[in-house]
């Protein structure tokens, strides 16, 4: 009955509601300080809507002109600049606006990851697209993709239309049940297409790290799974880092019902200060390690209204208060992730690492040594 719902919240509001009575029965007490780590995933479209080419070039050439300055401005309790985990589609593969995002990535501003849309595909050919886009990148691209301790390429993925192990109800945009096995097989580190809400292609399990279901011969095996867990021994299946997802009661449709606050940043939804705790407040982490709080946020950056959105004063207004709440305070720390070292620091915890987190960026993937020029 829940599944009807407005918005599809019936899929997820069960598990919301058992996570705020299990958290106000078992509060944790919390080491100090609280870490912090901040995500920035980017969907990165520049092709959205198919406008003309020169808009598209124009839409990359924005993003090399704005980010440094407005990186620049910030810093985390490390030192570090926000970074930004450029996720494109290998289905809009342009190699020029690929080689323009490694020359920011080379300065120190972000990461280049996998992103895909497909439709109607089959697990030999979605397993062929990823063996050849990590080619491209890793090949092609001076490396552009993290590598293991043996020097091969590894990659973060994002599902595009949210259908990750073909889950939208129609089975449209995807056709692939078993993703999450190729996904592994073929080298993803970690997925980060969660959360989707208010999709339909939202899962039950909501607000953290956790592996993928195993395989049952149905869609959507990711939709519930085992917790990523401190000091435990590691699964052979897909790791999922998700965003937050809960509702916003400052903000309420028609002053009554609150908004669902899901982690996006676009011109709609513009990354207000008030929205930074909520999605602290998701508790997203290693379960038995809640002292090291995983926030993952994503836009859609390329299109002109969302890059304002991000590049302009309301993602100022966001940075601000990240270091008013997480960096200025003694009893936090604050730290500016890519999608690679956000992973590796789960990953440490995993293994049972403790202490700062900082010393876990480069835990088990590294960025390679991409850009030098022969």
């Amino acid at each position: 009955m829940l599944r009807f719902l407005p918005r599809n919240i019936g899929i997820w509001i069960g598990t919301y509601a058992k996570q705020k009575i299990t958290r106000l029965r078992h509060q944790p007490s919390l080491e100090r300080p609280l870490h912090v780590m901040f995500c920035f995933v980017d969907h990165y479209e520049p092709r959205w809507n198919n406008p003309p080419r020169e808009q598209e070039d124009a839409r990359v050439q924005y993003w090399l002109d704005h980010y440094p300055a407005y990186a620049d401005d910030f810093i985390d309790s490390d030192g570090h600049k926000p970074k930004h985990s450029f996720f494109f589609p290998w289905d809009e593969y342009e190699a020029a606006h690929i080689e323009h995002l490694a020359g920011l990535c080379e300065r120190g501003y972000g990461e280049i990851e996998i992103h895909l849309h497909h439709d109607g595909d089959s697990a030999e050919g979605f397993r062929q697209k990823m063996l050849d886009f990590k080619r491209v990148l890793h090949e092609e691209h001076r490396g552009a993709l993290p590598v293991d301790e043996h020097g091969e390429p590894k990659y973060a993925f994002i599902h595009g239309n949210w259908c990750l192990n073909n889950s939208r109800p129609d089975g449209q945009w995807c056709g692939v049940d078993n993703e999450s096995e190729i996904l592994v097989e073929t080298g993803c580190y970690v997925d980060m297409t969660m959360p989707s809400a208010p999709s339909d292609t939202q899962t039950q399990t909501i607000n953290s790290v956790h592996y993928s279901g195993e395989y049952d011969g149905k869609p959507g095996c990711h939709d519930r799974g085992e917790p990523v867990r401190f000091n435990s021994p590691r699964q052979d299946r897909l790791m999922l880092i998700q965003g937050p997802l809960l509702f916003n009661w400052a903000r309420r449709s028609m002053g009554i019902m609150p908004r669902i606050e899901n982690g996006e940043i676009d011109g709609d939804n513009p990354p207000r200060a008030e929205r930074v705790p909520l999605w602290v407040k998701a508790g997203v982490c290693v379960e038995g390690k809640p002292d090291w709080v995983f926030v993952k946020v994503h836009t859609h950056g390329a299109p002109e209204a969302n890059a304002a959105a991000v590049l302009g004063e309301s993602g100022r207004a966001m940075h601000a208060e990240l270091a008013s709440l997480y960096k200025d305070d003694p009893r936090c720390r604050l730290h500016y992730v890519s999608a690679r070292e956000m992973a590796n620091i789960a990953r440490a915890a995993e293994d049972g690492k403790t202490g700062d987190p900082n010393d876990y960026r480069d835990y088990e993937l590294r960025v390679a040594p991409r850009f030098a020029r022969q």
